[in-house]
């Protein structure tokens, strides 16, 4: 196929419709009509010869060819938009939207307190919403420009994004000021002895540690298990459990929760922790800003 064949109208329509899985939400968002998108998409369904759409109850989800297509077509709008843009003056303190970031219940604690501040400054007119960065939709929704940027360790993010690497940090125990461990040095014996608080964030790159610890033949004892990290600070004040923690996360419950952190006596593999953002809006100048904050606000001088 060659590009005199199919007009670009079709493909704008053909990405609304991986993004929303609705031909009346493609319309609505297009300011077409209903008809004109699904005549449109009968026009692509012969020139690529597929279905690319299948009625189903969750909506109208994409064939196989269609998941193919999606991202070198979301690639090359998003440079076509960013190319036809390039000269617009970009003003910060004019922005009103919501922007979008993928993010774990750690990055909530670690990061949206300096960059909501930070923000509020630069551009009043934005608000910031999260999504977590375990849903199976994230890769869709960052090729739909539904999620603007994610935060964390997410190996899932491989083609068709860019990553730069925060920082590094390495696992601790974190445990309530005046525990027994709280002292200089915490042996692996007293680990062994420890009533533990595991939190299995399970899809995330944090899940690994507990394996890790598994894998070193350490039996812990596990008073509590729970599914995510925001209750750690309320548990370990009031308990004398220990929960092995990312050590910015420690930093950032130590002080409001009246805790202590050691470094772990296991030798745990420092977990890096990087953003990633789609192809299409690499040269958006607005995401630049925006990751630009990121980097300025979180990330090492090393990375």
């Amino acid at each position: 196929m060659e590009l005199t064949d199919i007009d670009l109208n079709q493909l704008v329509v053909f990405q609304q419709l991986i993004a929303e899985r609705s031909v009346s939400r493609a319309a609505e968002n297009l300011g077409l009509t209903q008809p004109a998108v699904s005549n449109t998409l009968a026009k692509l369904r012969r020139q690529f010869g597929d279905d690319l759409f299948v009625r189903t109850p969750a909506g109208m989800m994409p064939t196989p060819f269609a998941e193919q297509l999606a991202e070198p077509v979301g690639y090359a709008l998003g440079m076509i938009h960013s190319g036809l843009n390039q000269h617009s003056r970009f003003a910060p303190a004019s922005l009103e939207r919501t922007l979008t970031i993928g993010m774990t219940d750690i990055g909530e604690i670690v990061f949206l307190p300096a960059l909501v501040a930070r923000l509020r400054q630069e551009a009043p007119g934005i608000s910031l919403a999260t999504v977590r960065t375990t849903a199976t939709s994230l890769r869709d929704d960052m090729e739909a420009g539904k999620v603007d940027l994610a935060i964390g360790p997410l190996p899932q993010l491989k083609a068709g994004f860019f990553q730069r690497q925060l920082f590094r940090q390495r696992y601790v125990c974190l445990f309530r000021q005046g525990h027994a461990l709280d002292r200089k040095r915490l042996s692996l014996a007293d680990f062994k002895a420890a009533e533990h608080l595991v939190i299995v964030s399970a899809g995330t790159g944090h899940g690994r540690v507990d394996a890790l610890i598994q894998r070193a033949g350490i039996e812990r004892s596990t008073r509590l298990t729970v599914p995510h990290f925001v209750s750690v600070g309320h548990i370990l004040q009031r308990s004398d459990m220990v929960a092995t923690v990312t050590e910015r996360l420690a930093q950032c419950l130590a002080g409001p929760f009246e805790l202590s952190f050691r470094p772990h006596p296991l030798d745990l593999p420092d977990v890096a922790i990087n953003v990633f953002w789609h192809a299409k809006v690499h040269r958006s100048p607005m995401h630049q800003w925006l990751r630009g904050i990121v980097f300025e606000l979180f990330g090492d001088d090393q990375a």
